[in-house]
């Protein structure tokens, strides 16, 4: 066994380790958990039920679980609306205007998120910089009430997630090959025929990845909706943190949270097969 391939070994073995005790046991803590009852003296007791699951199929949380589907969904279309067209241009940019484009998306990544919702409010609140501004220009009489409101908690996922949406959309119109678009315009395809029946379908691939890769952590960010909607448009996350954390009922939460991961990676099967068909469509 040769240097080269001991190295190897050892950094899978390492990942493998470094897998298994962050990620799957304190999941299969947690899938544990989700099957016990809520105890009185303990934070649990022995007894395996299906209660907690049953529990989420009640009106009050499937109503608030659909609720946030919904406002998952309108926050994953705001950013493909406002994602695509600057991942298209950013695509068509020259090789010196690329890199600074790209800079600018990717510094949000250099502060914490939390700190950036933060930041939000500086802008939203009443006396805040666009009130500010509207009120010194006279386009408004009275302060907009902007904090508080679904409209915050959209600004802030939106904000938040843009990233996550330009970058698979970038590398999705990065690989359309040229040739494709000349010969539909040696064909008489103008620009927008050229755009809705070449260049949309090949990068539908990156549009369920962004869509995917904003969808399924809006789901969970439940500081966004504390900090901008004042809790009151409540996430999933919410509802398990409130579980863990104010309830202290356990189960409870770790059911929640088991159910929120399967749907998870149900979102992420599709995607795959929905990725795989439409590489298929493609082959001549």
């Amino acid at each position: 066994m040769n240097k080269s391939s001991l190295f190897r070994r050892l950094l899978i073995g390492v990942t493998c380790a470094w897998i298994a005790v962050l990620a799957l046991i304190p999941y299969l803590i947690l899938l544990g958990a989700s099957l016990l009852e809520r105890g009185t003296e303990t934070l649990v007791k022995p007894g395996l039920t299906l209660t907690n699951y049953l529990h989420l199929l009640s009106p009050a949380v499937f109503g608030m679980a659909v609720d946030s589907i919904g406002l998952a969904a309108i926050a994953a279309l705001l950013c493909l609306a406002v994602g695509y067209p600057f991942s298209y241009i950013l695509a068509q940019a020259g090789a010196r205007v690329q890199p600074l484009l790209l800079l600018l998306v990717m510094i949000p990544f250099w502060t914490n998120s939390l700190i950036r919702t933060y930041a939000l409010v500086m802008l939203l609140k009443a006396d805040g910089i666009i009130n500010s501004l509207l009120l010194g220009s006279g386009l408004i009489d009275q302060p907009l009430q902007m904090m508080y409101t679904p409209l915050a908690v959209f600004i802030g996922l939106v904000y938040t997630l843009l990233p996550f949406m330009i970058l698979p959309l970038y590398a999705a119109l990065k690989a359309v090959d040229p040739r494709l678009l000349e010969a539909g315009r040696d064909l008489g395809a103008g620009r927008l025929q050229n755009f809705c029946r070449i260049t949309v379908p090949l990068t539908v691939p990156g549009i369920i990845a962004g869509t995917m890769l904003v969808f399924l952590p809006a789901l969970g960010m439940f500081y966004v909706s504390d900090i901008l909607g004042g809790a009151r448009s409540m996430l999933l996350g919410n509802y398990i943190r409130d579980q863990f954390l104010v309830f202290r009922d356990i189960p409870m939460g770790a059911a929640a949270s088991v159910t929120m991961t399967l749907a998870m990676g149900l979102l992420l099967i599709l995607y795959s097969l929905a990725n795989r068909r439409s590489g298929k469509e493609m082959l001549p």
